[in-house]
């Protein structure tokens, strides 16, 4: 399903994105639109999965320095292995904490030259850390899922700190105390 957000909805969603702890009667009084009607629309949008909360602990060298070095690998399967079985592996995945949850920063479903891959951010302490969980847990895994050689191609690259995330987030320029800061203008808030 996709829709439209009318004028109030974006009022709200601008400021959800802007700072995600606000109330709804905080809302309404930044947007001017009513407290019942910030209520009822933000529910009908978290109802409809158009907005998703997310809390992100800063693990890294400015944070809590568990995790310095963070890749992205680019991991192509060999033909026959498709994209609805990853997914339905990923569904499958128990509810408990794993290697993956350790390390994988974030992961796509991805397509290289029509084959099915997958791409992760993976984090770790260094770089070497990263190599060797990636070759000594990882790949077994994968392999466990798909089959000894259904891995065909793996590419790295080396990744610095982040400029900009959820299309509205610039850490390094627009974000303070956890939030987008007050004198970030709304004009340049996406959100439609």
């Amino acid at each position: 399903m996709t829709r439209k957000l009318d004028s109030q909805e974006v009022k709200i969603v601008k400021s959800l994105i802007r700072n995600p702890r606000l109330s709804d009667n905080q809302i309404g009084i930044r947007t001017g639109v009513p407290i019942r009607t910030v209520n009822r629309k933000r529910k009908i949008m978290e109802d409809e999965g158009l907005l998703n909360y997310y809390t992100e602990l800063n693990m890294g060298s400015d944070g809590t320095g568990r995790y310095r070095a963070r890749h992205l690998y680019l991991v192509k399967f060999k033909m026959g292995i498709s994209q609805s079985r990853i997914i339905k592996e990923v569904k499958e995945e128990p509810n408990i904490r794993t290697v993956f949850t350790d390390f994988i920063y974030e992961s796509h479903i991805a397509e290289i030259e029509g084959h099915t891959a997958l791409a992760l951010l993976i984090e770790g302490s260094s770089d070497d850390e990263i190599n060797t969980k990636f070759n000594e847990i990882m790949v077994p895994s994968l392999e466990k899922n798909h089959g000894k050689d259904s891995i065909i191609e793996v590419t790295t690259i080396r990744l610095g700190r982040p400029i900009r995330v959820f299309h509205n987030y610039l850490p390094m320029v627009n974000i303070s105390k956890g939030r987008i800061r007050d004198d970030w203008a709304d004009e340049a808030i996406l959100a439609e």
